[in-house]
This record gives C-alpha cells, structure tokens and sequence, in this order.
C-alpha cells in the first residue's frame, strides 16, 4: 500500500451508540465490519493488504459480544503498531448507567454479561471488563444526552476531513409502468405535461437529446412547475441536512421513463448541483426499445 491504513476500532459499553457510529462511518466511506472477533483481526488485514489500495478506511465494531475473544484485543492493537502503514485508532462509546438502563427497558434486550439478571448488573460488570480498553482510547464519546443524529454529527466532526456532513442527493427519472422506485423519498408525476411521444421523429429518442428537452421545457406548464418545485427542494435540502440524513432520492416519473422525466431529472440535477452533492440517474431509459412505449 501506498497510504496509510486508516482503521477505526468502535468498542465501549452496550447500549452506548455503537451501530449509530458504524453506519456514520459507512456514510462517510469506511468500509465497515459488525462484531469482529479481535484475534481474526491480522488475517483481516492480510486480505485488506492483498487488496492493494482499494481499501483505506476501516471501521470494526469489537465488543463484548465476542467476549471470548476479547482478551486477545489489546495484542492485536500491538500487533498493528509493527506495520508502518496502518493508522489503527480507538474509539470509546460510553453513558452513564442510568441511560443505559434506560435503554435496556426500551429495547427489552438482555445485557450481555447478565442475560438472567438485571439490566445494570450487567452494565457494572461491563465498566469493570472494558476499563483498561477506555484508558487507551484515542477519542472518547459520552452519548448519555445524545440523539442519534447528534452522536452522527460528532463522528463526522471526528472522522471526516472536510468536517461538514456528508449529504448527497440522487436525482431518478423513471416510468411508472415500471413502478415507483422502492427506495424514493421524493416522488413527483410529471405525466401532466405535454409529451414528446406524441411527435413522430421523438418518439424513439429521449430526453437526453436536444430536441426532446427543448420540446418539453418549451411549455409554460414545464417552466412554471421546475420553478415551483426547484424553490421546494432548495427549500427543503437544509432541513433534511439538519435531521441527519445522509442522502436524499428524488424520483421524477413520466409514463415510460424516456421522454419527460429524464429531461427535467437532467435539469434538477444541475438546479441543485450547488447545494448538494447531486447525482442523476435514469432507471427506465433504455426499457422498451423493441416496441413503443411512453404512450
């Protein structure tokens, strides 16, 4: 490898956040593993080398439901101090034993170490396992009054080197005889506007070519509708930023997906390029080339 290895080992007590804090690093574009027993911890990373410099950011949850290999944490933390070009990092999740208990009783979990007793039985126990691994710690985060959204917000002020979240929204024409996306936050029909089916020499063509856009931005319905809806989502992008969403998928659909949607995808996906990070996709443009369609 060429750079360094950056490796973010997750441990800390149960109940103190951990998933929230791998699926924030996954956002950010670790690559991410659940429940990693420590000690296949060297032959991980022997694959992670033979994959060259594919990989470069690693996050690892290690924590007490592997507690039968637990002990063997802290030799292979040593065993990467050897290797020049990995970063090994570890972060410590915590909160204080009434807001763990708390969090039993909401989730109706058992504790780990005390899967027939009570709840802060086993939290007491945990402290008293996971204590030498809190003092070597590199960062340290007390979730006891967090949200999720704010523990993802202090991980991305942790992690990221552009310190602002990361926020990306997909732009997806479609046609509804296919169906709607399953994964849209945002659906809009825009089969209310006039349609290049309907002229011969466009018909087979689509909204990516210069004519068919033309004919379709052409209509005061179009120009009135990308400016209204343009405003919502510009309105709307801050806000969702806020809530802690990662990403957005705005789905625009016309009947076959190859006509109007695919133009007025294009032209959001260049309205919001300074907002966000904006990518468009076209689902159904290349559907139905042996027959008509977008009727």
């Amino acid at each position: 490898m060429n750079q360094k290895l950056q490796i973010i080992i997750i441990t800390g007590m149960s109940g103190a956040g951990k998933t929230v804090a791998i699926q924030s690093l996954e956002d950010m574009g670790f690559f991410c593993i659940d429940n990693l027993p420590p000690t296949l911890l060297p032959k991980f990373l022997d694959m992670v080398d033979e994959a060259g410099d594919k990989l470069n950011k690693l996050a690892l949850v290690m924590d007490l439901r592997g507690r039968e290999f637990f002990d063997s944490l802290f030799g292979a933390i040593d065993s990467l101090s050897n290797k020049e070009h990995i970063q090994p990092q570890i972060l410590f999740l915590d909160s204080e034993d009434e807001a763990l208990v708390r969090r039993y009783k909401e989730t109706r979990r058992a504790h780990p170490l005390a899967p027939h007793g009570t709840p802060l039985e086993g939290i007491q126990a945990e402290r008293k396992v996971l204590e030498d691994i809190k003092g070597h710690a590199q960062y340290y985060i007390d979730t006891t009054g967090l949200k999720p959204k704010q523990l993802k917000e202090k991980m991305i002020e942790l992690f990221t080197e552009e310190k602002t979240s990361t926020f990306n929204v997909n732009v997806l024409s479609f046609g509804f005889k296919y169906g709607i996306p399953i994964d849209a936050d945002l659906v809009f029909d825009v089969r209310f506007l006039p349609n290049p089916y309907y002229i011969e020499h466009m018909r087979e063509r689509t909204g990516l070519e210069k004519d068919v856009s033309d004919y379709v931005f052409k209509w005061t319905e179009t120009k009135q509708f990308l400016q209204k809806l343009t405003d919502l989502l510009i309105f709307m992008l801050p806000h969702y930023k806020r809530e802690g969403k990662s990403q957005l998928v705005i789905a625009i659909g016309c009947t076959g997906g190859k006509h109007r949607s695919v133009a007025l995808a294009e032209y959001l996906g260049q309205a919001l390029k300074a907002y966000s990070v904006t990518n468009v996709y076209h689902r159904d443009i290349e559907k139905g080339k042996e027959k008509t369609h977008d009727k």
